[in-house]
């Protein structure tokens, strides 16, 4: 069994002149303190996972690392293309499978494209809401069946910081 942890970003600065480039509009104060938080409530639940996988924009790579940090963990944080915006489910899979292994794997990426791989993985027809800082839990039997994974809980943010 395979644990797969689905981790939006957290709050980031708003796009515009401010931050033209989008791959670096970087989190806001308030979205580091609340990603702190739900860290470490993740922690506290034991829904830690092994393997820390982001998108390498970076407030995706920000909130991977916050995750590392508060749950104490060792291991480094991989940044695979894979999980950047405009990728199918399939090829972030495939992505993922190529570049991380282990028991428990956590995914930090961006909406829609989180949404729609949580539907994917778990073989519904619509994509689940992932708001920023938002969390699901999905099983799997093996990376190479990734269409018969079992939800088991998704939260929003502020339930996880509650």
């Amino acid at each position: 069994m395979q644990t797969l942890l689905l981790v939006r970003h957290a709050i980031a600065e708003e796009r515009g002149s401010a931050w033209p480039d989008d791959t670096v509009r970087p989190l806001t104060q308030k979205g580091e303190v609340r990603m702190r938080e739900i860290a470490r409530r993740l922690k506290a639940l034991g829904e830690t996972t092994d393997v820390v996988v982001t998108s390498p924009l970076k407030r995706a790579k920000d909130t991977a690392l916050i995750l590392t940090r508060e749950w104490r963990s060792s291991s480094e944080v991989e940044a695979i293309d894979a999980l950047a915006p405009g990728h199918t489910p399939a090829q972030t899979m495939a992505g993922v499978a190529e570049e991380a292994s282990g028991d428990s794997i956590a995914l930090v990426g961006h909406e829609p494209d989180l949404g729609q791989l949580a539907a994917w993985l778990i073989g519904a027809k619509h994509p689940l809401l992932f708001k920023k800082g938002g969390v699901a839990r999905i099983d799997l039997e093996s990376m190479s069946r990734p269409r018969e994974g079992q939800l088991i809980w998704l939260a929003t943010p502020r339930l996880l910081r509650e």
